[in-house]
């Protein structure tokens, strides 16, 4: 009996996984956990390997683990931060430690749920109680299907079909967990040092962002009130700021998906902006079902016949497109606040990103490597899917003939050049009629204005027409 009433009244072990659900307010994950009312042992574990080529999300990595660690400690939840493999760090932990409870949240990616069959093979091994709880999307990414059960590969429809089950299905409610003991308070330096990246470039994004949940609420907070309703037209502006800027915190689930969408569901659906910007959820929603379902994506092509596409090789013009200059204005203004900022405005991306493929013919692979290290709302699925897009090689994609005019683009959508002279200075000068086309402006009247093409700015790396040119032919020869 004695054994027995010893069993009964032993702390138990209790583990919280945390991967990239950095939030406090419906983590299933951390409820489902902190229900039992026993201590909790929540760790991350930072695989080096993971950010190699991730160089800004380091930084809010960083920031991310120390503000999170502060919240769950706050509450009486140890929080510790590893190096090490996930795979080999956990099974030495289910070796040496008698785990009761182990939690966690599964992330919707081929190459994670690789990692957690492995880890949940483990715990079966050692007879470990072990969950796992969906909170990465606002539903599997394996539910959502044709009538004749294949996957969509056309946007439009599938999020049609996606938006009606969730909404059929969603028993959603925000559940804060009701966990409290007494704060701790604890260090992980050692660790977190490491994660900082060398280059301290990454300095700059302190004048920029706040990461953290309770930022992340702020700004849907903020959006949903002021901006939402303009969203349809700010949206593509990029000298407005008329997008939420949740993107960064969503990639780090300082806020979920369904979070961002029930909260968005509140207002008026029938508004234009309302409708573009859940419609940003949904291809989220999208790029993951066609990760998930052409995990081939993750290496190469969706469309195979691309894999024979005649790319050019060319690292001096590659260069001068990620260091902001090309010698057009609206392509270098992306790349520059990109660099400055670890953000982009979405319009912007899509004019950068086909100037590579379309005006240089650079391999699209070369660009999904340099926004994977460069940008903080770096998310696989939806940046593989992105340049895909952009590319034609991808599910749904532009078609080949469709080739951004980096100088109408500009022309339309910063239509004063405001966007450009914030990023490019030295186009400050030049006044509306040429700051998308500085090479279009007479000797004398750069003279008047004290600017000189050659000296303060770029030519134009490459001609647009004969680029476009160029880029119908080769797109064309794909075809035969």
């Amino acid at each position: 009996m004695l054994d027995l009433y010893i069993r009964n009244h032993m702390q138990k072990k209790n583990y919280l996984w945390v991967r990239e659900d950095f939030r406090i307010d419906d983590n299933p994950a951390l409820y489902n956990i902190s229900n039992i009312q026993q201590k909790i042992e929540a760790f991350f574990i930072y695989d080096e390997k993971k950010f190699k080529n991730r160089s800004a999300q380091r930084w809010w990595l960083y920031k991310t683990l120390v503000n999170f660690q502060n919240k769950l400690n706050n509450i009486g939840i140890s929080f510790k931060v590893y190096a090490d493999n996930e795979i080999q760090y956990i099974k030495k932990l289910i070796k040496s430690e008698k785990i009761d409870n182990f939690y966690y949240n599964a992330i919707a990616r081929p190459d994670e749920q690789l990692i957690e069959n492995e880890i949940e093979k483990n715990l079966t091994i050692y007879d470990v109680n072990y969950k796992r709880f969906e909170s990465n999307l606002l539903q599997d990414p394996f539910s959502v299907r044709k009538k004749d059960n294949t996957p969509f590969q056309v946007f439009t429809p599938y999020w049609r079909n996606a938006e009606e089950q969730y909404l059929k299905n969603k028993n959603f409610i925000n559940k804060k967990i009701t966990y409290k003991k007494s704060a701790i308070k604890e260090d992980n330096n050692d660790v977190l040092n490491l994660i900082l990246p060398k280059n301290e470039w990454f300095k700059k994004f302190e004048k920029f962002w706040t990461p953290g949940e309770d930022m992340a609420k702020t700004l849907l907070k903020d959006f949903i009130k002021k901006k939402i309703v303009d969203y349809g037209t700010n949206r593509d502006i990029p000298s407005v700021e008329g997008t939420s800027k949740l993107s960064p915190y969503l990639a780090f689930g300082e806020i979920s998906s369904q979070t961002i969408f029930n909260e968005c569901y509140k207002i008026s659906q029938k508004k234009i902006g309302f409708r573009k910007y859940i419609n940003e959820i949904g291809w989220r929603e999208f790029a993951h079902h066609l990760i998930n379902f052409f995990p081939q994506m993750q290496t190469g092509n969706l469309r195979k016949q691309f894999d024979k596409f005649n790319w050019v090789r060319d690292n001096v013009k590659l260069k001068k497109w990620k260091q902001g200059k090309t010698g057009y204005p609206i392509v270098d203004a992306g790349m520059r606040e990109l660099s400055e900022t670890g953000w982009m405005h979405n319009r912007v991306r899509m004019i950068t990103a086909s100037f590579l493929v379309k005006h240089l013919r650079i391999n699209w692979i070369e660009g999904e490597k340099h926004f994977r290290d460069c940008l903080l709302d770096f998310n696989a699925p939806n940046n593989i899917a992105g340049w895909q897009w952009v590319a034609g090689c991808g599910a749904d994609a532009a078609p080949y003939f469709r080739i951004f005019n980096p100088i109408l683009q500009g022309e339309k959508f910063d239509s004063e050049g405001m966007y450009v002279k914030k990023w490019v200075k030295e186009l400050n000068p030049i006044p509306k009629k040429y700051i998308h086309k500085p090479w279009e402006m007479p000797e004398d009247e750069q003279s008047k204005v004290n600017f000189n093409l050659k000296k303060n700015y770029y030519a134009p790396i490459v001609n647009h027409a004969e680029a476009r040119n160029s880029a119908l032919e080769a797109f064309k020869n794909l075809k035969n």
